[in-house]
């Protein structure tokens, strides 16, 4: 005859079993998951090395004085001049040419006769 522990004993190998069979399940699940995950990025960084590729054959110095003597006259392109981007006057200073601020009379004083934090004396 059957025990109690017995029937204890093969309720929970047949309770390991389920929980085993539940994680390998998972696990592979999982496993299919990643794989496809690393299929689409090794697909993403061919598109983009393709990509790459194409630009650099688009953008060929060649080919694009080729375009400008086919399509310049029709485009009415003409070379950029520097003046066009920034004229001097619209660059910054050198940090050794900016004016020292000037502090006010009034807020020198002010300073002078205030106590630290904002309530005055």
């Amino acid at each position: 005859m059957l025990k109690t522990f017995d029937l204890l004993m093969i309720g929970s190998m047949v309770a390991a079993a389920t929980v085993t069979y539940q994680i390998k399940h998972h696990a592979d699940d999982k496993l299919q998951e990643v794989r496809r995950l690393e299929a689409e990025i090794k697909l993403e960084k061919d598109t983009i090395d393709l990509l790459k590729a194409d630009w650099a054959l688009l953008t060929q110095p060649n080919r694009l004085e080729r375009l400008v003597k086919v399509y310049g006259d029709e485009l009415k392109l003409e070379p950029t001049a520097p003046e066009q981007l920034a004229r001097p006057v619209e660059l910054p200073m050198l940090k050794e040419l900016l004016p020292e601020p000037e502090v006010a009379e009034g807020a020198a004083q002010a300073t002078d006769t205030m106590a630290t934090g904002s309530v005055k004396r």
